[in-house]
């Protein structure tokens, strides 16, 4: 598939589950909150004012934060426009919500001070593309919370990436590839070595 047909997938299949993500019926997304806690951990040890939520969908990280931090800024980019009005709907005071793309963020260069993305790494086809926004658009200093699943385990990785994907793709779901750390790590040396 190419990556415009992987994100038409994630497109369609994010605006099937826009209304119920957050629900009691949000089935497969529900595991997503398991990372929640620990996004909240990793961002209390540095102080932040302006964050970008990667991938927001309808900002449960970012209604958690705003109730935890107030007084801080939210920006939440999500490719799928029903998502982005679901999370408009819960009215979060100092957030905005945009549709984009997040492998070419639509904004200034360092503008935040925090970026976070939680579970939709694995729906980018291009991760250096990724990296590089997040390098754009982060200020001195600041840092990338990554949170997706991933695994060192080959047999597990060829099992997910060779049947278990293909399969939730034919069923209308855009995960294109379980990244490995050293994906991620070499991702992070070719933008270092670009600035």
């Amino acid at each position: 598939m190419t990556n415009e047909e992987y994100k038409q997938l994630s497109l369609k299949e994010f605006t099937k589950a826009a209304k119920n993500y957050e629900s009691d019926h949000a089935g497969l997304y529900e595991m997503c909150k398991k990372d929640y806690p620990d996004i909240l951990e990793e961002l209390e040890k540095e102080p932040f004012s302006d964050l970008l939520d990667a991938g927001c969908g309808p900002a449960p990280m970012i209604s958690l934060l705003a109730k935890k931090y107030p007084d801080r800024h939210y920006t939440g980019l999500d490719l799928t426009p029903a998502m982005i009005e679901q999370a408009k709907k819960k009215n979060i005071p100092n957030a905005e919500f945009v549709v984009g793309d997040c492998e070419n963020f639509p904004f200034e260069d360092n503008a935040f001070d925090a970026i976070i993305c939680s579970n939709s790494f694995h729906h980018y086809p291009d991760p250096l593309a990724f990296f590089k926004s997040v390098q754009r658009c982060l200020r001195p200093g600041g840092r990338l919370v990554l949170r997706d699943v991933t695994s060192d385990n080959k047999l597990l990785l060829w099992f997910m990436d060779k049947i278990e994907l293909p399969l939730a793709n034919l069923c209308g779901h855009g995960d294109v590839k379980i990244a490995t750390r050293g994906l991620i790590a070499d991702c992070c040396k070719q933008v270092v070595k670009c600035a």
